[in-house]
């Protein structure tokens, strides 16, 4: 019996996680992100979690189906973490795009020295018949309705853009800090934010 299940309209389908599975999935992230999904082979990852290759194609398929269980899971994960910044900054909307950039700060101590996923995923992955596009692309929607949604409460006959200089302001910090150029990107994309929002 196969492991994978049909996402509904507009989602990726995604795989049941056994143990197998999850260890192939631990596996994979840390090498996908470390070194790139395309230098990175099925043979490396089914040796790092200790299963054989057979494993690996019986719990999801193909390596395409791996690249967006490691892309989707670090999106809920990410969403997960923000949904508790934006509850526990309030109701200002001010104070709630303002939480949308420390929560990335400490999302990028955490788990992304390299910078964002999604980005560096983009960077091998612009065909948008990949499995994992639409994930990717996603994810940078959601992201700039979350700014949309929150500037239409700050300064609704400017939102678009608003929303839009947020949106670039937060994808510019991710960006560097994977590159490290920038000492403290969040700091000074704050900066900028704290500015337009007149705080």
């Amino acid at each position: 019996m196969g492991t994978e299940v049909v996402g509904a309209a507009g989602k990726p389908r995604r795989v049941r996680m056994t143990p197998g599975a999850r260890r192939v999935l631990e596996a994979a992230e840390r090498l996908f992100y470390e070194h790139g999904i395309h230098a990175v082979g099925v043979d490396l990852i089914a040796a790092e979690a200790g299963v054989t290759k057979k494993t690996l194609y019986d719990r999801f398929g193909s390596k395409e189906q791996i690249v967006v269980e490691y892309l989707a899971g670090r999106d809920e994960r990410w969403r997960d973490l923000l949904a508790g910044r934006l509850e526990a900054a309030g109701e200002g909307a001010a104070a709630r795009v303002e939480a949308v950039f420390e929560a990335s700060r400490a999302w990028s101590a955490r788990y992304g020295a390299k910078g964002c996923s999604m980005i560096n995923a983009h960077a091998e992955i612009s065909d948008p018949a990949h499995p994992a596009h639409p994930v990717i692309i996603g994810q940078k929607r959601w992201m700039l309705d979350l700014f949309t949604g929150l500037a239409r409460e700050v300064d609704a006959a400017g939102a678009d853009r608003l929303a839009r200089t947020l949106m670039l302001l937060h994808e510019g910090a991710l960006v560097a800090h994977g590159v490290g150029v920038v000492p403290d990107p969040f700091g000074t994309a704050l900066d900028q934010v704290r500015e337009l929002l007149g705080r």
